[in-house]
C-alpha cells in the first residue's frame, strides 16, 4: 500500500481509537430476523394462544439473535485495516478531499495537524463515519 494511503488509515485508526467507535458489519439484521420470526411464527402456528406464547418466543428469538451476533462488533481500527485495498483507496480518496491542500510528511504530522484542528477533526470523522455506513454496511457505536 503507497505511503499516504497508509498514512490516512493509521489516521482514521487514531481518530476511530480515540473516541472509541466499534461497528456491527452486516449483522445486526439477523439478530432482529431471529427475534421478530419466531414471534411471528408463533402467532400463525398458535392462533390466540400462540400470541400469548409469542411473546414468549419473542424473547427466545431475542437471545438467539444476541448469540447470532455475539462477537460482530469489531473496533472500528480493526475494521478499517481489514479492508480490501480498494476500499482503502477510495476511502482515502473521501479523506483527502476533506484534507484538501494539506501536506505532511508522516502519519504523525498528519494526525497532530488534524488533531489540532477541531473542524477539520470532526470533517475527518464525519467522512470516516459515513464511509464505513454507506460502504460496509455497518452500525457504528460509540463506547459510554
Amino acid at each position: 500500500m503507497p505511503p499516504r494511503v497508509d498514512d490516512v488509515m493509521k489516521l482514521c485508526c487514531e481518530l476511530s481509537a480515540n473516541q472509541q467507535v466499534k461497528t456491527a458489519v452486516k449483522q445486526s439484521g439477523k439478530g432482529a430476523v431471529a427475534a421478530g420470526g419466531l414471534a411471528f411464527a408463533g402467532g400463525l402456528l398458535g392462533g390466540p394462544l400462540g400470541i400469548a406464547v409469542g411473546k414468549y418466543r419473542g424473547a427466545v428469538g431475542g437471545l438467539l439473535g444476541c448469540w447470532m451476533t455475539s462477537g460482530q462488533f469489531k473496533p472500528l481500527p480493526q475494521v478499517i485495516m481489514e479492508m480490501t485495498p480498494d476500499q482503502q483507496r477510495r476511502l482515502y480518496d473521501d479523506i483527502t478531499a476533506v484534507l484538501g491542500s494539506i501536506t505532511w510528511t508522516d502519519v504523525a504530522q498528519l494526525t497532530a495537524l488534524v488533531l489540532g484542528n477541531a473542524s477539520l477533526q470532526q470533517q475527518v470523522t464525519a467522512t470516516l463515519l459515513s464511509y464505513i455506513h454507506k460502504e460496509l454496511q455497518a452500525e457504528v457505536h460509540y463506547i459510554d
